[in-house]
């Protein structure tokens, strides 16, 4: 046979009869060759009809100048090739299914032995254990799984499989002890046609603000008039300059001209205004990013995917009440919705809002963009629960025009009054020069994004390490993502997430808080986080350079244990060296081919600041997240650090600034360091928090900030900014710890 067409036969003979009629001579046998086209008419023949009768054998022979036994052989040979490739696909599946059960088994023997009973702190199961008990009880706990997937997916809408089925598909190993292979990712990032998000964690279903609000069918009219006004006011925003934009002297920075504002956009309808408690952030930027229009507009309409196109920024948000659907797609879609914005420090308050957001596809002087703005609802609800700080969200938005390659060039208003309440010393320049929440962050993540969005759907890719296919990447990328946005979520006060500071801090900026968890995603049980933010006398790309390397963060002993760090998979989500996602193996001497410690990492940088989040994980896991299995049920307790840039203003009457630093217009550059640690304290939720465990964290806290001080200290001399500048301080140069002045 030919490769699966059987187009190799003996002329006029079956096997049978050659044996039956063979002559003891050294006669050459003839052999027939079928034609192409003879073989592609059998073939479509053979997909409608594997089994065709003399009739049909009798038509095929004449139009393809065969002979009727030589249709029938090449079907009976097509037919027995057919069950030998299912045989041996259905070995291969039953062998790695045979595999992982046994796998399954050894590791819930190991786990066996190590159990210890909670109460008494001896073997939680007395005596030894069969092997058949095991397999029974292997058995009964599958059954119970199946019964409880199929339970919830009738309540979620779609299937769950469960771990089982994903041996089939992935092979039952994979080979980490790869040492040293290229990382070829010449392929240009195309730009991505749809974007999926993650689905929401789950704690966050359910933990929106309950205020009922909704516009109803009289107030429907005045929201569109109030869009139509506010849609005008982003256009002017974006596209006129001085006098209602002026230039700072200081930072280069554009300022908004509130009395030109004032001016040119009187409020209509004569809505009640706030107080002048209130104070203004308003910021203007723009930038390329490689998305097309189109998909950008779906994800700013669809509250998910907008959560995910901002992880470190929104940290939850929903669709409230489509007021209007638009008219054929989003042009003209108005929307109630509320959100939830964040700054990666629970030194900072999360700011929430209800507003009203809406999509309009306009043309000016020949030129056609999307417009999306978002505004207030004053007037309508004057009972609103009010956040802390209290938040109003001015007209604000983008606007999106297509350029070609499928990129889209973004303009972006961020206008807000907030109510004027202390934010901690360490984050005030942050906060309150607006860059927290202005305009230069949003189109920095959106722009980071969308590069890790194209990479997500980008195929071709040339050497992924020992990630076995595109889609096994592309899983590997979701299940980070999921990651990040745990990590974003656990660090912050969102969802009124409470946090208590250690009496002990010396500079008060230690915060920990303690959760319990009983739903997948994470481990179950009482977590304890703590979060320490530090001001670091040095560039925030270079801070991001030492703890992105695995090679030199395994140096920081109390990071890695002592352990060196092996990269054995490598993605690149970004043009940036330094956005990507790598799956480390943990080099500890009791590994073994049976027993293996990872860890997921991703790193991600732009121009407002820097993530490096990392996890272990098991290779059950990560073959499970390759598989294409829904990777939710994947625990993961991630930690890592935020890195803010920030600009320190140094003293005029300081001569004896370090040369070394980056000193333009009088500033020094600097970051603030943010490190987020969580441990299991108690597989049960309902454990209470004693203070040993407290003081560990605390203690583990404070050696990391100190060893990675050190480290950076060693590289180079940093700079050192003046103490007494008054506008955020740092510590002194011949102090590791760099603590932050009060």
């Amino acid at each position: 046979m030919d490769s699966g067409s059987g187009s190799e036969q003996i002329e006029d003979k079956s096997g049978n009869e050659l044996e039956s009629t063979e002559q003891p001579t050294n006669k050459k046998k003839r052999y027939h060759r079928h034609t192409a086209r003879q073989i592609q008419e059998m073939e479509a023949v053979f997909k409608e009809c594997p089994h065709p009768d003399d009739k049909q054998r009798m038509r095929l022979s004449q139009e393809l100048g065969l002979k009727p036994r030589q249709v029938k052989f090449w079907f009976q040979n097509r037919r027995t090739q057919m069950k030998a490739q299912q045989d041996r696909s259905d070995n291969v599946i039953l062998r790695a299914e045979n595999e992982s059960l046994k796998n399954e088994f050894y590791r819930l023997q190991a786990e066996l032995s190590k159990l210890v009973c909670p109460n008494c702190g001896g073997p939680a199961v007395p005596g030894g254990i069969s092997f058949e008990e095991i397999r029974i009880e292997n058995a009964r706990l599958r059954e119970e799984l199946e019964r409880v997937c199929a339970i919830a997916s009738r309540y979620i809408g779609r299937p769950i499989q469960t771990m089982g089925a994903s041996p089939a598909i992935m092979p039952p190993s994979l080979d980490l002890d790869m040492n040293i292979y290229p990382r070829h990712f010449t392929e240009p990032m195309a730009s991505c046609a749809e974007f999926m998000p993650m689905p929401m964690l789950p704690a966050e279903t359910g933990s929106f603000p309950e205020n009922n609000l909704i516009i109803v069918e009289e107030e429907k009219n005045v929201a569109m008039e109030l869009a139509m006004s506010s849609m005008d006011e982003l256009v002017k925003m974006c596209r006129v300059n001085e006098p209602l934009w002026i230039r700072s002297n200081e930072n280069g920075k554009e300022l908004l001209n509130l009395e030109e504002h004032a001016r040119m956009f009187p409020w209509p309808l004569n809505l009640k205004q706030r107080s002048s408690e209130l104070r203004t952030e308003a910021s203007r930027d723009s930038t390329v990013v490689i998305m097309n229009s189109v998909t950008l507009v779906d994800a700013f309409l669809d509250a998910n995917k907008w959560t995910e196109l901002f992880p470190s920024i929104v940290a939850r948000a929903k669709s409230v009440q489509v007021i209007s659907p638009g008219v054929s797609g989003p042009n003209g879609s108005l929307q109630l919705m509320y959100a939830e914005l964040q700054v990666l420090s629970p030194l900072v308050p999360t700011r929430e809002a209800y507003f009203l957001r809406y999509c309009q596809q306009q043309t000016v002087d020949d030129e056609t963009y999307w417009a999306i703005v978002d505004f207030p609802m004053d007037g309508f609800h004057n009972n609103l629960q009010a956040s802390f700080p209290l938040y109003r969200r001015k007209p604000s938005g983008c606007l999106i025009q297509d350029m070609p390659n499928g990129y889209s060039r973004v303009t972006w208003i961020e206008h807000a009054e907030i109510e004027e309440k202390p934010v901690h010393q360490i984050f005030s320049h942050f906060v309150y020069n607006g860059m927290a929440f202005g305009a230069h962050r949003w189109l920095a993540v959106l722009e980071r994004q969308c590069e890790r969005v194209a990479s997500l759907m980008a195929r071709n890719i040339a050497d992924l390490g020992v990630i076995p296919s595109p889609e096994a990447r592309k899983n590997l990328m979701r299940l980070a993502q999921r990651m990040i946005r745990t990590f974003c979520v656990n660090i912050s006060t969102s969802s009124g997430q409470l946090w208590t500071a250690l009496p002990d801090s010396s500079d008060d900026t230690v915060r920990i808080t303690t959760r319990k968890v009983t739903e997948p995603g994470q481990p179950n049980g009482l977590i304890l986080c703590a979060v320490s933010t530090t001001w670091l006398p040095y560039p925030h790309y270079q801070v991001f350079d030492l703890l992105r390397d695995e090679r030199r963060r395994s140096q920081l002993e109390v990071l890695s244990n002592g352990n060196a760090l092996h990269e054995v998979a490598h993605i690149a989500n970004g043009s940036h060296p330094g956005n990507c996602i790598s799956l480390l193996r943990i080099n500890v001497a009791s590994n073994s081919s049976q027993h293996v410690e990872l860890m997921l990492q991703e790193s991600c940088t732009d121009r407002s600041g820097s993530l490096v989040v990392y996890s272990t994980v098991d290779v059950d896991s990560v073959q499970l997240a390759m598989s294409g299995e829904d990777p939710s049920c994947i625990p993961l307790l991630p930690l890592g650090f935020f890195i803010t840039p920030v600009e320190v203003i140094r003293d005029s009457n300081d001569h004896e600034g370090n040369k070394s630093a980056e000193e333009g217009n009088g500033h020094i550059s600097g970051s603030l360091l943010t490190v987020g640690l969580q441990v299991l304290a108690s597989t049960v939720p309902s454990a209470k928090i004693n203070l040993s465990s407290i003081a560990a964290i605390n203690n583990h806290l404070c050696t990391t900030v100190h060893q990675i001080t050190a480290a950076l200290s060693s590289g180079g001399s940093p700079a050192c900014p003046d103490n007494g500048n008054g506008v955020l301080g740092g510590g002194s140069c011949s102090e590791p710890s760099t603590t932050p002045e009060k």
